[in-house]
């Protein structure tokens, strides 16, 4: 499947997101930075990525960690998970935190991040007194799969 999504370039030198390879789910995100950026162990810093998006209605764009980013450098969104949400059209900015105890060095142009395009279900909350029951049940953590 594939959609039209409009890009705005906020700054000459922005990237716009590309695709690894023929199947890949997310586009890289690129840094737009005018020097390299250093981000020191347990430091948050706002990577600018110097574009918008104006993501489909019933879609989010979803920012996710670069596997070799995180695991070579230790770099990954802070919140985990980014949304873009169909109605923002400011710059996406990337949080990324180091998890790793070495300073470590993004450079302009550096693939930080990567934006999967996915749709949403929106849920309507009807409070009631009784849930259904299951064979789980209120079981919560790690309660799952004990014999």
């Amino acid at each position: 499947m594939e959609y039209n999504v409009n890009i705005k370039k906020l700054r000459s030198d922005a990237i716009i997101p590309t695709y690894g390879s023929q199947f890949a789910a997310g586009a890289d995100l690129y840094a737009c930075l005018d020097e390299p950026l250093t981000i020191e162990p347990g430091q948050t810093i706002l990577v600018h990525t110097g574009i918008a998006l104006e993501v489909p209605v019933g879609y989010a764009g979803l920012i996710y960690a670069r596997s070799g980013l995180a695991s070579k450098k230790g770099l990954a969104p802070a919140n985990k998970v980014g949304v873009v949400d169909a109605d923002y059209r400011g710059e996406v900015m990337v949080a990324l935190h180091n998890h790793s105890t070495a300073s470590a060095t993004i450079e302009p142009a550096e693939r930080i991040a990567q934006l999967v395009i996915t749709p949403y279900a929106t849920a309507v909350f009807h409070e009631v007194d009784e849930l259904s029951d299951t064979v789980r049940g209120t079981g919560g953590f790690g309660s799952t799969g004990k014999l």
